[in-house]
Protein backbone atom coordinates (compact mmCIF):
# COMPACT_ATOMS: atom_id res chain seq x y z
CA UNK A 1 0.00 0.00 0.00
CA UNK A 2 1.03 3.16 -1.17
CA UNK A 3 2.07 5.62 2.22
CA UNK A 4 0.36 8.91 1.91
CA UNK A 5 3.45 11.15 2.48
CA UNK A 6 4.47 14.63 1.15
CA UNK A 7 8.32 16.01 -0.30
CA UNK A 8 9.32 19.23 0.06
CA UNK A 9 11.47 21.80 -2.00
CA UNK A 10 15.27 21.81 -1.84
CA UNK A 11 16.09 24.31 1.03
CA UNK A 12 11.94 24.45 2.49
CA UNK A 13 12.81 22.29 5.48
CA UNK A 14 14.87 24.61 7.33
CA UNK A 15 11.82 26.03 9.36
CA UNK A 16 11.09 22.33 10.48
CA UNK A 17 14.43 21.36 11.25
CA UNK A 18 13.84 24.35 13.88
CA UNK A 19 10.47 22.27 14.94
CA UNK A 20 8.52 25.11 13.49
CA UNK A 21 5.22 23.09 13.33
CA UNK A 22 3.38 24.05 10.25
CA UNK A 23 3.98 22.90 6.53
CA UNK A 24 2.94 26.03 4.03
CA UNK A 25 1.42 24.51 0.71
CA UNK A 26 4.06 26.89 -1.22
CA UNK A 27 6.61 24.29 0.06
CA UNK A 28 5.64 20.98 -1.46
CA UNK A 29 7.22 20.10 -4.28
CA UNK A 30 5.06 16.73 -4.97
CA UNK A 31 2.75 14.40 -2.63
CA UNK A 32 2.80 10.52 -2.95
CA UNK A 33 -1.10 8.60 -2.21
CA UNK A 34 -4.51 9.64 -2.33
CA UNK A 35 -4.75 12.71 0.39
CA UNK A 36 -7.67 13.62 1.65
CA UNK A 37 -7.81 15.98 4.32
CA UNK A 38 -7.68 15.12 7.69
CA UNK A 39 -4.98 12.19 6.82
CA UNK A 40 -1.53 12.05 8.87
CA UNK A 41 0.90 12.08 6.01
CA UNK A 42 5.03 11.84 6.45
CA UNK A 43 7.10 15.17 5.38
CA UNK A 44 10.27 14.50 3.58
CA UNK A 45 13.00 16.82 2.75
CA UNK A 46 14.42 16.99 -0.90
CA UNK A 47 16.89 14.69 0.05
CA UNK A 48 14.16 11.74 0.94
CA UNK A 49 15.01 12.40 5.04
CA UNK A 50 12.30 11.78 6.98
CA UNK A 51 11.13 15.21 9.25
CA UNK A 52 7.68 14.95 10.52
CA UNK A 53 4.31 13.66 9.93
CA UNK A 54 1.15 15.50 10.76
CA UNK A 55 -2.50 16.56 9.68
CA UNK A 56 -2.99 17.20 5.89
CA UNK A 57 -5.54 19.98 5.17
CA UNK A 58 -5.81 21.97 1.76
CA UNK A 59 -5.18 25.90 2.38
CA UNK A 60 -2.46 27.76 3.01
CA UNK A 61 -1.51 25.61 6.24
CA UNK A 62 -1.03 22.40 4.49
CA UNK A 63 0.51 20.35 7.22
CA UNK A 64 -0.18 20.36 10.58
CA UNK A 65 2.82 18.70 12.72
CA UNK A 66 1.85 16.28 15.44
CA UNK A 67 5.28 14.34 15.93
CA UNK A 68 8.79 15.40 14.49
CA UNK A 69 9.49 11.38 15.45
CA UNK A 70 7.76 8.91 13.17
CA UNK A 71 5.06 7.07 15.19
CA UNK A 72 1.65 5.83 14.77
CA UNK A 73 -0.66 8.86 15.81
CA UNK A 74 -3.66 6.66 18.05
CA UNK A 75 -5.06 7.03 20.84
CA UNK A 76 -1.57 6.57 23.13
CA UNK A 77 -0.20 8.99 21.06
CA UNK A 78 -2.86 11.45 22.42
CA UNK A 79 -2.63 10.33 26.30
CA UNK A 80 0.91 10.96 26.16
CA UNK A 81 0.15 14.76 25.05
CA UNK A 82 -2.88 15.32 27.25
CA UNK A 83 -1.11 13.67 30.62
CA UNK A 84 1.71 16.27 30.02
CA UNK A 85 -0.30 18.87 29.15
CA UNK A 86 -2.31 18.25 32.65
CA UNK A 87 0.56 18.21 34.83
CA UNK A 88 1.95 21.11 33.26
CA UNK A 89 -1.53 22.87 34.88
CA UNK A 90 -1.10 21.31 38.14
CA UNK A 91 2.21 22.94 38.37
CA UNK A 92 1.17 26.35 37.57
CA UNK A 93 -1.55 25.65 40.07
CA UNK A 94 -5.12 26.00 37.93
CA UNK A 95 -5.40 22.43 37.62
CA UNK A 96 -6.31 20.27 40.96
CA UNK A 97 -7.14 23.61 42.67
CA UNK A 98 -9.88 23.71 45.47
CA UNK A 99 -11.00 27.81 44.11
CA UNK A 100 -10.06 26.83 40.53
CA UNK A 101 -11.80 24.56 37.98
CA UNK A 102 -11.46 26.31 35.29
CA UNK A 103 -8.79 26.55 33.09
CA UNK A 104 -7.33 25.68 29.42
CA UNK A 105 -6.38 22.06 29.62
CA UNK A 106 -5.16 21.81 25.52
CA UNK A 107 -4.02 25.10 23.65
CA UNK A 108 -2.83 23.48 20.05
CA UNK A 109 0.87 24.25 18.83
CA UNK A 110 1.24 25.49 22.54
CA UNK A 111 0.93 21.72 24.08
CA UNK A 112 2.00 20.21 20.92
CA UNK A 113 -1.53 19.49 19.27
CA UNK A 114 -1.93 22.43 16.25
CA UNK A 115 -5.56 22.42 15.58
CA UNK A 116 -6.97 21.15 19.04
CA UNK A 117 -8.66 23.10 22.09
CA UNK A 118 -9.78 21.81 25.20
CA UNK A 119 -10.97 24.09 27.89
CA UNK A 120 -11.84 22.77 31.31
CA UNK A 121 -14.98 23.97 33.74
CA UNK A 122 -15.34 21.32 36.56
CA UNK A 123 -16.20 17.89 35.30
CA UNK A 124 -17.26 19.01 31.83
CA UNK A 125 -14.26 19.32 28.92
CA UNK A 126 -15.11 21.27 26.09
CA UNK A 127 -13.15 20.41 22.86
CA UNK A 128 -12.94 22.50 19.44
CA UNK A 129 -11.20 21.35 16.52
CA UNK A 130 -9.82 24.04 14.73
CA UNK A 131 -8.34 21.64 11.32
CA UNK A 132 -10.07 18.58 9.79
CA UNK A 133 -7.74 16.24 11.24
CA UNK A 134 -8.42 17.07 14.98
CA UNK A 135 -12.13 16.95 13.81
CA UNK A 136 -11.25 13.29 12.23
CA UNK A 137 -9.79 11.67 15.60
CA UNK A 138 -12.51 13.32 18.03
CA UNK A 139 -13.60 10.28 19.27
CA UNK A 140 -9.75 9.09 19.67
CA UNK A 141 -8.82 12.12 21.62
CA UNK A 142 -11.90 11.72 23.91
CA UNK A 143 -10.81 8.51 24.54
CA UNK A 144 -7.70 9.38 25.59
CA UNK A 145 -9.20 12.16 27.30
CA UNK A 146 -11.50 10.25 29.32
CA UNK A 147 -8.40 7.66 29.88
CA UNK A 148 -6.13 10.58 31.26
CA UNK A 149 -8.88 12.24 33.70
CA UNK A 150 -10.54 9.77 34.70
CA UNK A 151 -13.24 10.41 37.52
CA UNK A 152 -12.75 14.08 37.73
CA UNK A 153 -14.57 14.17 34.28
CA UNK A 154 -18.10 13.51 33.57
CA UNK A 155 -18.84 14.47 30.28
CA UNK A 156 -17.16 15.93 26.78
CA UNK A 157 -19.07 18.46 24.58
CA UNK A 158 -17.78 18.81 21.25
CA UNK A 159 -17.87 22.23 19.86
CA UNK A 160 -16.84 22.96 15.95
CA UNK A 161 -19.40 24.25 14.25
CA UNK A 162 -17.84 27.74 13.31
CA UNK A 163 -14.16 26.44 13.83
CA UNK A 164 -13.74 24.05 10.91
CA UNK A 165 -12.98 24.87 7.77
CA UNK A 166 -15.76 26.26 5.78
CA UNK A 167 -14.82 24.27 2.33
CA UNK A 168 -14.33 21.14 3.86
CA UNK A 169 -17.98 20.36 3.69
CA UNK A 170 -18.01 18.42 6.92
CA UNK A 171 -21.59 19.30 7.81
CA UNK A 172 -20.29 18.86 11.41
CA UNK A 173 -22.96 19.45 14.32
CA UNK A 174 -21.86 20.66 18.17
CA UNK A 175 -22.91 17.88 20.95
CA UNK A 176 -21.62 15.74 23.87
CA UNK A 177 -19.16 13.05 22.91
CA UNK A 178 -19.35 11.82 26.45
CA UNK A 179 -21.81 12.11 29.13
CA UNK A 180 -24.49 14.90 29.47
CA UNK A 181 -23.48 17.67 31.67
CA UNK A 182 -26.86 19.77 33.46
CA UNK A 183 -24.61 21.89 35.73
CA UNK A 184 -23.37 24.94 33.97
CA UNK A 185 -21.35 27.00 37.03
CA UNK A 186 -17.89 27.06 36.87
CA UNK A 187 -15.35 28.19 39.60
CA UNK A 188 -12.71 30.50 38.58
CA UNK A 189 -9.76 32.08 41.47
CA UNK A 190 -13.28 31.28 43.73
CA UNK A 191 -15.87 33.17 41.38
CA UNK A 192 -18.44 31.32 40.22
CA UNK A 193 -19.54 31.47 36.41
CA UNK A 194 -22.20 30.34 34.09
CA UNK A 195 -20.42 28.83 31.38
CA UNK A 196 -22.94 29.08 28.25
CA UNK A 197 -20.85 26.06 26.14
CA UNK A 198 -23.81 25.12 24.07
CA UNK A 199 -24.21 28.49 22.25
CA UNK A 200 -21.49 31.09 23.75
CA UNK A 201 -18.84 32.70 22.02
CA UNK A 202 -15.11 30.14 21.94
CA UNK A 203 -15.72 27.41 24.69
CA UNK A 204 -17.89 29.41 26.28
CA UNK A 205 -15.73 31.83 28.34
CA UNK A 206 -12.57 33.66 28.17
CA UNK A 207 -10.21 31.58 30.02
CA UNK A 208 -7.27 33.78 28.77
CA UNK A 209 -7.80 36.64 30.72
CA UNK A 210 -7.99 34.79 34.27
CA UNK A 211 -4.29 36.70 35.17
CA UNK A 212 -6.19 40.03 33.94
CA UNK A 213 -8.76 39.76 35.53
CA UNK A 214 -7.11 39.19 38.91
CA UNK A 215 -4.71 42.08 38.22
CA UNK A 216 -7.88 44.16 37.92
CA UNK A 217 -9.26 43.05 40.97
CA UNK A 218 -6.50 44.80 43.23
CA UNK A 219 -7.19 48.28 41.15
CA UNK A 220 -10.82 48.40 41.78
CA UNK A 221 -11.60 49.39 45.10
CA UNK A 222 -13.63 52.57 45.66
CA UNK A 223 -13.14 53.13 41.66
CA UNK A 224 -16.25 53.64 39.12
CA UNK A 225 -15.58 51.00 36.35
CA UNK A 226 -17.16 50.60 33.09
CA UNK A 227 -16.46 47.05 31.18
CA UNK A 228 -17.16 47.22 28.01
CA UNK A 229 -17.89 44.22 25.38
CA UNK A 230 -18.36 42.51 28.72
CA UNK A 231 -19.60 39.80 27.16
CA UNK A 232 -20.21 37.43 30.28
CA UNK A 233 -18.85 39.83 32.74
CA UNK A 234 -15.52 38.22 33.99
CA UNK A 235 -13.98 41.52 34.53
CA UNK A 236 -17.06 42.90 36.10
CA UNK A 237 -17.32 40.13 38.78
CA UNK A 238 -13.88 40.47 39.53
CA UNK A 239 -14.33 44.35 39.87
CA UNK A 240 -17.15 43.99 42.43
CA UNK A 241 -14.82 41.48 44.42
CA UNK A 242 -12.29 44.30 44.52
CA UNK A 243 -14.94 46.25 45.90
CA UNK A 244 -15.59 48.90 43.37
CA UNK A 245 -18.16 51.73 43.91
CA UNK A 246 -19.76 51.26 41.41
CA UNK A 247 -19.56 48.80 37.88
CA UNK A 248 -21.26 49.10 34.44
CA UNK A 249 -21.19 46.69 32.02
CA UNK A 250 -21.67 46.82 28.51
CA UNK A 251 -22.26 44.77 25.26
CA UNK A 252 -24.10 44.87 21.95
CA UNK A 253 -25.55 41.18 22.78
CA UNK A 254 -28.79 41.30 25.30
CA UNK A 255 -27.97 37.82 25.51
CA UNK A 256 -24.97 38.44 27.24
CA UNK A 257 -25.99 41.23 29.20
CA UNK A 258 -28.56 38.45 30.54
CA UNK A 259 -25.78 36.57 31.20
CA UNK A 260 -23.59 39.00 32.93
CA UNK A 261 -26.74 40.10 35.03
CA UNK A 262 -26.71 36.06 36.28
CA UNK A 263 -23.28 36.09 37.13
CA UNK A 264 -23.26 38.67 39.69
CA UNK A 265 -26.21 37.83 40.89
CA UNK A 266 -24.54 34.18 41.37
CA UNK A 267 -21.79 36.01 43.05
CA UNK A 268 -23.14 39.12 45.02
CA UNK A 269 -26.89 38.68 45.13
CA UNK A 270 -29.11 41.95 45.75
CA UNK A 271 -25.86 43.94 45.12
CA UNK A 272 -26.97 47.34 43.69
CA UNK A 273 -23.25 48.78 42.54
CA UNK A 274 -23.69 46.80 38.71
CA UNK A 275 -25.81 47.77 35.89
CA UNK A 276 -25.46 46.42 32.73
CA UNK A 277 -26.52 47.95 29.16
CA UNK A 278 -27.40 46.20 25.64
CA UNK A 279 -25.54 48.97 23.41
CA UNK A 280 -23.05 49.73 20.75
CA UNK A 281 -19.73 49.71 22.55
CA UNK A 282 -18.47 53.27 20.06
CA UNK A 283 -22.05 54.71 20.62
CA UNK A 284 -21.66 54.09 24.46
CA UNK A 285 -18.46 55.60 24.38
CA UNK A 286 -19.12 58.82 22.73
CA UNK A 287 -22.41 59.48 24.79
CA UNK A 288 -21.38 58.23 28.17
CA UNK A 289 -20.14 60.67 30.51
CA UNK A 290 -17.03 61.51 32.69
CA UNK A 291 -18.31 59.38 35.28
CA UNK A 292 -15.92 56.46 35.05
CA UNK A 293 -11.77 56.34 36.31
CA UNK A 294 -11.61 52.70 35.53
CA UNK A 295 -12.19 51.38 32.09
CA UNK A 296 -11.70 48.32 30.83
CA UNK A 297 -11.65 47.52 26.68
CA UNK A 298 -11.12 44.28 25.79
CA UNK A 299 -12.77 43.95 22.13
CA UNK A 300 -13.43 41.38 20.03
CA UNK A 301 -10.58 40.46 16.91
CA UNK A 302 -10.67 43.56 14.65
CA UNK A 303 -8.32 41.54 12.64
CA UNK A 304 -8.95 37.96 11.77
CA UNK A 305 -5.53 37.71 9.59
CA UNK A 306 -3.09 40.58 7.94
CA UNK A 307 -5.43 41.79 5.18
CA UNK A 308 -7.54 43.00 7.60
CA UNK A 309 -4.84 44.93 10.08
CA UNK A 310 -5.09 48.65 8.56
CA UNK A 311 -8.82 48.87 9.35
CA UNK A 312 -8.12 46.80 12.64
CA UNK A 313 -5.03 49.41 14.04
CA UNK A 314 -8.11 52.21 13.22
CA UNK A 315 -10.48 50.61 15.31
CA UNK A 316 -7.95 50.02 18.27
CA UNK A 317 -7.00 53.87 17.70
CA UNK A 318 -10.45 54.98 18.15
CA UNK A 319 -12.15 52.99 20.47
CA UNK A 320 -8.81 53.85 22.67
CA UNK A 321 -9.14 58.08 22.15
CA UNK A 322 -12.85 57.88 22.96
CA UNK A 323 -11.50 55.75 26.71
CA UNK A 324 -9.14 58.59 27.16
CA UNK A 325 -11.37 61.63 26.27
CA UNK A 326 -13.74 60.61 29.02
CA UNK A 327 -11.71 58.53 31.41
CA UNK A 328 -11.37 60.77 34.82
CA UNK A 329 -7.93 62.52 35.98
CA UNK A 330 -6.12 59.47 37.82
CA UNK A 331 -7.99 56.99 35.63
CA UNK A 332 -6.55 53.85 34.94
CA UNK A 333 -7.11 51.66 31.46
CA UNK A 334 -6.91 47.82 30.79
CA UNK A 335 -6.81 48.16 27.11
CA UNK A 336 -6.69 45.04 24.88
CA UNK A 337 -6.19 43.19 21.29
CA UNK A 338 -6.90 39.34 21.11
CA UNK A 339 -6.26 39.35 17.17
CA UNK A 340 -3.44 37.74 16.18
CA UNK A 341 -2.61 39.37 13.14
CA UNK A 342 -1.87 42.31 14.93
CA UNK A 343 1.89 42.22 16.90
CA UNK A 344 2.55 44.12 20.29
CA UNK A 345 4.41 46.70 18.73
CA UNK A 346 1.28 47.90 16.27
CA UNK A 347 -0.97 47.20 18.96
CA UNK A 348 1.12 49.70 21.80
CA UNK A 349 1.75 52.18 18.39
CA UNK A 350 -2.66 52.48 18.34
CA UNK A 351 -2.83 52.93 21.65
CA UNK A 352 0.12 55.56 21.68
CA UNK A 353 -2.04 57.17 18.57
CA UNK A 354 -5.04 57.18 20.53
CA UNK A 355 -3.41 59.22 23.81
CA UNK A 356 -1.81 61.63 21.84
CA UNK A 357 -4.90 62.67 19.95
CA UNK A 358 -6.59 62.98 23.16
CA UNK A 359 -3.67 64.95 24.21
CA UNK A 360 -3.79 62.72 27.33
CA UNK A 361 -0.35 62.02 29.49
CA UNK A 362 -0.71 58.69 29.99
CA UNK A 363 2.56 55.96 31.56
CA UNK A 364 2.11 51.81 30.88
CA UNK A 365 2.04 50.35 34.43
CA UNK A 366 1.53 46.65 33.12
CA UNK A 367 2.17 45.26 29.42
CA UNK A 368 0.30 42.58 29.83
CA UNK A 369 -0.20 38.87 27.88
CA UNK A 370 -2.42 35.30 27.91
CA UNK A 371 -1.61 33.32 30.88
CA UNK A 372 0.52 30.28 31.51
CA UNK A 373 -2.36 27.59 30.43
CA UNK A 374 -2.41 29.50 27.18
CA UNK A 375 1.36 28.17 26.69
CA UNK A 376 3.57 29.45 23.41
CA UNK A 377 5.68 27.00 22.01
CA UNK A 378 9.39 28.76 21.88
CA UNK A 379 9.09 27.43 18.06
CA UNK A 380 6.14 28.83 17.06
CA UNK A 381 5.84 32.44 17.99
CA UNK A 382 2.63 33.35 16.03
CA UNK A 383 0.87 31.74 19.36
CA UNK A 384 1.32 34.45 21.03
CA UNK A 385 -2.11 36.12 20.58
CA UNK A 386 -3.40 38.41 23.62
CA UNK A 387 -1.83 41.76 24.39
CA UNK A 388 -2.66 43.93 26.35
CA UNK A 389 -1.61 47.32 28.23
CA UNK A 390 -2.56 48.87 31.73
CA UNK A 391 -2.06 52.74 31.27
CA UNK A 392 -2.48 55.77 34.17
CA UNK A 393 -4.29 58.89 32.63
CA UNK A 394 -3.07 62.13 34.51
Amino acid sequence: MMQKAIYLKKGKDESLRRFHPWVFSGAIYRTEGDLQEGDVVRVFAADNSFIALGHWQIGSIAVRVLSFDDRTIDTSFYEERIAVALQTRIAIGVADCPTNNTYRLIHGEGDNLPGLVIDMYGETAVMQAHSVGMHVDRQLIAEALKNVMGEKLKSIYYKSETTLPFKAGLGQENGFLFGHATEDVAVENGLKFHIDWLKGQKTGFFVDQRDNRSLLERYSKGRSVLNMFCYTGGFSVYSMRGEAKLVHSVDSSAKAVDLVNANIELNFPGDTRHKAYAADAFKFLEEMGDQYDLIILDPPAFAKHRDALPRALKGYTKINQKAFEKIQPGGILFTFSCSQAVSKDEFRRAVFTAAAIAKRKVRILHQLHQPADHPINIYHPEGEYLKGLVVYVE
